[in-house]
C-alpha cells in the first residue's frame, strides 16, 4: 500500500465534530442567531441610531455597574485599533508583553492606525510585570524617546494564564502613576471570569482598567467585538477613529443584538465556564498518555502541551490545530462553548492513537 494511503494509526477513530484549532471555529450560540433573526425583523435606522445598541449599551453599563461608553467594531483587532488609537498620538508608545496579541498576531494594524510604537516586553508565563516595565519610564520627558503612554494586557493571556485581581491593579497603579492608560485586550474576558469567578466590576472598573476590548466572537458570537471605555472621557474621538478604521458597521443592530443576548442570564459565562471546563477534561485525558505532557493545568481554556514531534502533522491532518512553538513541539488546543464531551474524548483517543504509532 502506498505510504500516503495508509492509515496514520490503526484503531484512529473519525476525527471529533468541534475543532480544537481555535475557539473561533465554533459556529454561532442558538440565543444569538435567535437575537440576530429577531433584528432582522423590519428597518431600522443605521450607524448604531437603533433601539438594539441603545439597549447594548444599557446592558453592559449595568454589567459593569457604571456609565461607560460602549463603541461596538466589526472584531477583535479592529477594536483593539480603535481602543489604542483614541488615546495615542504618534510620538506616544504602548507597553506589551512580546507575546501579546497585537505585537504578533495583527498583521503590525495597531502601529500603522495609531501611528505609535509597540514596545514588547519579555513576558512572564503571558503576564507583563512591573519590573518589565520599570526601565521604560525614564523615557517620559526625553525627546528623543517615544513617550510611554499605554499598558497593555490580555485576559487571557497568549500563554493561557489568568491575571489576578491583584496583579491587574498593579499594573493600574503604575500606569496611573506615570500619567498613562492601562488597556486590556479582552478577546477571552468570559473565559478569565469564569475562572476566577467573579465579574466585570471587580475585576476589570474596580482595579483600575481604563478601557478594554469586550469580546465577544469566541464566546458565541457570529461576529463583532466592542471596545468599551471605563473612563468615558477617554473616549471623546472614538467614534471618529472608529469611522476612519473602517470599523463602524452600517447595520449596527446586527453587532448590538448579540451583546444583548449573551449578556441575558450571564449567558457569556456560561459558555465560558462550559469551555474551561472542557479544557480541564481534555487536560485531563492527554495527561495519562505516554509522550504527552501538559505544560501546566489550564486555567481558561487553552491546553498547552509538548507532543512528540513525529506526532504532530499526523495529529494534525487527523484534525487540525496550531502549532505554538515547532521548536520545543508545544501545541495549543482550544476548547469552545460548543464543545462536547464526546468531542474531547475522541480527540484524545485520537492523541494516544497517532503518538502509540509513531513510538512503537
Amino acid at each position: 500500500m502506498p505510504a500516503a494511503d495508509r492509515p496514520i494509526a490503526p484503531d484512529l477513530p473519525p476525527p471529533p465534530a468541534a475543532s480544537f484549532a481555535s475557539d473561533n471555529a465554533a459556529g454561532v450560540a442558538p440565543e444569538v442567531m435567535d437575537a440576530l433573526v429577531a433584528a432582522n425583523a423590519g428597518p431600522a435606522l443605521a450607524y448604531g441610531e437603533d433601539r438594539w445598541t441603545a439597549a447594548a449599551v444599557a446592558d453592559l453599563r449595568e454589567a459593569f455597574g457604571a456609565p461607560v461608553e460602549v463603541v461596538p467594531c466589526w472584531g477583535g483587532t479592529g477594536a483593539n485599533v480603535v481602543g489604542l488609537a483614541s488615546v495615542l498620538q504618534p510620538w506616544e508608545a504602548v507597553i506589551c508583553t512580546d507575546s501579546a496579541h497585537i505585537v504578533t498576531d495583527e498583521a503590525g494594524a495597531p502601529a500603522r492606525f495609531t501611528g505609535a510604537t509597540l514596545v514588547p516586553v519579555p513576558h512572564d508565563d503571558g503576564k507583563l510585570r512591573p519590573a518589565a516595565v520599570a526601565p521604560y519610564m525614564h523615557w517620559r520627558g526625553e525627546v528623543h524617546h517615544p513617550q510611554p503612554r499605554v499598558l497593555s494586557i490580555s485576559q487571557v493571556t497568549e500563554l493561557g494564564t489568568v491575571y489576578t485581581d491583584d496583579e491587574v491593579a498593579e499594573l493600574a497603579d503604575l500606569a496611573h502613576a506615570h500619567d498613562m492608560v492601562l488597556h486590556l485586550d479582552g478577546a477571552r474576558i468570559a473565559n478569565a471570569l469564569a475562572a476566577s469567578g467573579s465579574d466585570l466590576r471587580r475585576s476589570i472598573r474596580d482595579v483600575g482598567v481604563d478601557l478594554m476590548t469586550f469580546g465577544l466572537t469566541k464566546d458565541g458570537a457570529m461576529y463583532g467585538d466592542a471596545v468599551v471605555y471605563v473612563q468615558p472621557a477617554l473616549a471623546a474621538h472614538a467614534h471618529l477613529v472608529r469611522k476612519q478604521a473602517g470599523q463602524l458597521p452600517s447595520k449596527a443592530r446586527f453587532v448590538a443584538a448579540q451583546i444583548s443576548a449573551l449578556l441575558a442570564e450571564d449567558r457569556w459565562l456560561v459558555h465560558a465556564r462550559h469551555a474551561n471546563a472542557m479544557a480541564a477534561r481534555l487536560a485531563t485525558a492527554v495527561s495519562a498518555i505516554e509522550g504527552v505532557t501538559v505544560r501546566r493545568p489550564p486555567e481558561a481554556n487553552a491546553v498547552f502541551a509538548r507532543i512528540p514531534a513525529a506526532a504532530v502533522t499526523p495529529l494534525q491532518e487527523w484534525s487540525f490545530f496550531w502549532p505554538w512553538d515547532p521548536a520545543t513541539s508545544l501545541v495549543r488546543w482550544m476548547t469552545g462553548f460548543a464543545t462536547t464531551e464526546a468531542d474531547v474524548d475522541r480527540f484524545a483517543a485520537g492523541v494516544a492513537a497517532v503518538i502509540a504509532a509513531v513510538r512503537a
